[in-house]
């Protein structure tokens, strides 16, 4: 600071405040537009689809792995009727 600026009346805490304001635009025009890499609605399917990835793998290494059947008959459609029967006790 120079000695001019030093000598003059000093400035209360309130008046700084006011000048900075003044001096920063508004935040209407400080706004910025974001721009998404991943959309949100990509975004979405992209987790419905890690969901149903992961149910699948976990259904072929628990039918596979821990119940010591044929991964890929996890898949099949008459090992589920099997399983819906034995829980229902038909």
């Amino acid at each position: 600071m120079m000695e001019k600026e030093i000598h003059e009346s000093p400035k209360t805490r309130e008046q700084l405040k006011k000048e900075k304001l003044k001096d920063k635009p508004s935040m209407k025009e400080k706004r910025k537009i974001r721009i998404r890499l991943i959309p949100i609605w990509l975004r979405i399917i992209i987790v419905v689809i890690a969901l149903v990835a992961s149910l699948l793998a976990g259904v072929v290494v628990g039918y596979g792995v821990i119940g010591d059947g044929n991964p890929m008959d996890a898949l099949k459609k008459s090992t589920w009727t099997h399983i819906i029967d034995l829980v229902k006790k038909k």
